[in-house]
């Protein structure tokens, strides 16, 4: 069995004897988009310092491609490219010198990578114009083609898509999407735009006041067996399907003018649709209403989402 790209083992920040992360354990694996999400102030940029090595670790230890980021820094490091909050760039320069000027700074960057990186994140038009007349988009595409150079094995971007337009966010969401396919990386996307992360992510990990409180698949979820569904039936007589259905364990959750909407698992559906059939209920439609990242983020995280 590989090792995971990286993995973080009951992780905890103390500061002035407060604790603001709180005994993290997850694992990301090659070629998977992770989310890390949660309210602001949850700790997502502390965390992803602590990845780094830019802020140390007060217990644990995170493990990068089995190496330790405590222990072994240098070669923990070379498998990490990483843009935390905005890249920075010489705007004088234009978008190739620049990616020049971060090669000499890494072992074995030929010219032939630097091409290849540009290719990547669809920069071949724009790279020989100076990185101060960049738009964000291109800024942020030309900061993860550096993050790239020296072939990591895990890119961390925090916030990749703050300040875009919808235009741009698509771009970047579409870049992480073929980074982690054509390149075998794996990416961890901290942000705050929901919608986003379940356009992006494989899977995602939610963190609330320094706890990681969930761990969820974002992809595939309806190949699972007996997961609760949603279910939205409509028929000519919603009162009546809601009586019959509410002796039942599935019980309806909710009546619309010409529907009712039962929480049930997905072997029970046949059973509560002939059951309607028998008793006279005609039914005309039956669709699953898939809950969003949104609900299932509000539902872990509650209302007041800062305490």
């Amino acid at each position: 069995m590989s090792k995971a790209a990286m993995e973080l083992k009951n992780v905890s920040k103390q500061i002035k004897k407060k604790e603001i992360i709180k005994g993290l354990n997850f694992s990301i694996e090659r070629g998977e988009v992770f989310g890390f999400v949660g309210p602001n102030g949850a700790g997502k940029t502390t965390t992803i310092r602590m990845m780094v090595g830019l802020m140390s670790i007060s217990e644990g230890e995170v493990l990068i491609q089995g190496k330790s980021i405590q222990s072994e820094y240098k070669d923990a490091i070379k498998e990490v490219g990483a843009i935390v909050e905005n890249p920075e760039m010489y705007p004088f320069l234009s978008g190739w010198k620049n990616l020049k000027q971060f090669a000499r700074m890494m072992p074995d960057v030929t010219d032939e990578r630097i091409k290849e990186v540009i290719r990547l994140v669809g920069l071949e038009k724009a790279i020989h114009e100076k990185a101060g007349r960049y738009s964000l988009g291109m800024r942020q595409r030309l900061g993860i083609a550096q993050a790239l150079l020296h072939r990591p094995s895990i890119l961390i971007l925090d916030e990749p898509t703050n300040g875009l337009d919808p235009a741009g966010i698509r771009e970047i969401r579409q870049y992480i999407r073929a980074l982690a396919e054509k390149e075998n990386v794996a990416v961890i996307v901290s942000s705050h735009l929901l919608t986003e992360i379940e356009l992006m992510c494989d899977r995602i990990g939610i963190i609330k006041n320094g706890e990681l409180i969930a761990v969820e698949s974002v992809r595939n979820e309806s190949n699972e067996e007996n997961i609760k569904q949603v279910m939205q039936i409509t028929t000519d007589n919603p009162d009546k399907a809601q009586e019959i259905l509410s002796g039942k364990e599935s019980s309806s959750i909710h009546k619309e003018i010409d529907s009712i909407t039962v929480n049930c698992e997905r072997d029970e559906i046949p059973s509560i649709l002939k059951e309607l059939l028998n008793q006279g209920v005609l039914v005309y439609e039956v669709q699953q209403v898939k809950g969003t990242l949104e609900d299932k983020f509000f539902e872990l995280i509650g209302e007041n989402v800062i305490e």
